[in-house]
């Protein structure tokens, strides 16, 4: 998943949780559109927004769409999810799910549409909230390679209102004669620490990251974002 989804999806594992079924939207802006450290827009703003629907089992439903700039002008991702969000004690909790990614724009955007299934196993103690997540597809980016994403995370509240979120990831082509991110590099690093705050309703979000790749649009970046939900 990528950053915007990944904390999309955390909410909607803390929605589903509630007793009753919520329907929401989500509206962000972002100054660039971040895929595990990869930028999407080229660096270029984002604009993204989901719509989503958590009942009272923990089981969640949504879509969730963004602007993209590809070389084969693909110009909109658009993407749709299923899931569901356990507590399994007191500490420990599992998100787990299936998504489904598309592209739209140009002639032959849909030959990068593939699934993904994922696991996101959180636990929480006095220390903050830590994360082990795991995604996985067999057909990545359309290209019939198998792919996975593993991360440990950790967020804590430095102050109230006020969180540190630091991420580290590998992302790991099976198949590097089908899918490498880089010349002869069929898997890269990405490391994040992100400071997380809310304002009058609006999640407040920066970001500084950067990857173990060796070109422009998955260099050191700091990213910003700004989103609100709304309950319907």
């Amino acid at each position: 998943m990528t950053t915007s989804k990944t904390l999309l999806l955390s909410a909607l594992a803390l929605a589903s949780s509630q007793a009753m079924a919520n329907l929401s939207t989500t509206i962000t802006a972002a100054s660039d559109y971040s895929f595990n450290g990869v930028s999407q827009t080229k660096e270029d703003p984002a604009l993204q927004g989901s719509l989503d629907y958590a009942f009272s089992d923990g089981v969640y439903v949504g879509s969730w769409a963004s602007n993209v700039d590809f070389a084969n002008k693909t110009d909109i991702e658009w993407d749709f999810y299923v899931g569901k969000y356990v507590a399994l004690n007191d500490n420990w909790s599992i998100d787990y799910g299936i998504a489904y990614y598309s592209y739209h724009g140009g002639t032959n955007s849909s030959h990068g549409n593939y699934p993904e299934v994922y696991s996101k196993f959180g636990f929480a103690n006095s220390l903050g909230q830590t994360e082990f997540n795991f995604w996985y597809s067999w057909d990545y980016f359309g290209k019939g390679a198998d792919h996975t994403i593993a991360m440990i995370a950790h967020s804590i509240e430095v102050a109230p209102g006020h969180t540190l979120r630091a991420s580290f990831d590998v992302s790991n082509s099976l198949d590097g004669n089908k899918y490498m991110w880089d010349a002869g590099d069929k898997s890269y690093t990405h490391y994040r620490l992100a400071y997380q705050t809310n304002y009058a309703g609006f999640d407040i979000e920066m970001a500084a990251e950067n990857t173990s790749l060796e070109y422009d649009t998955a260099d050191e970046r700091v990213v910003f974002s700004v989103s609100r939900t709304f309950n319907l």
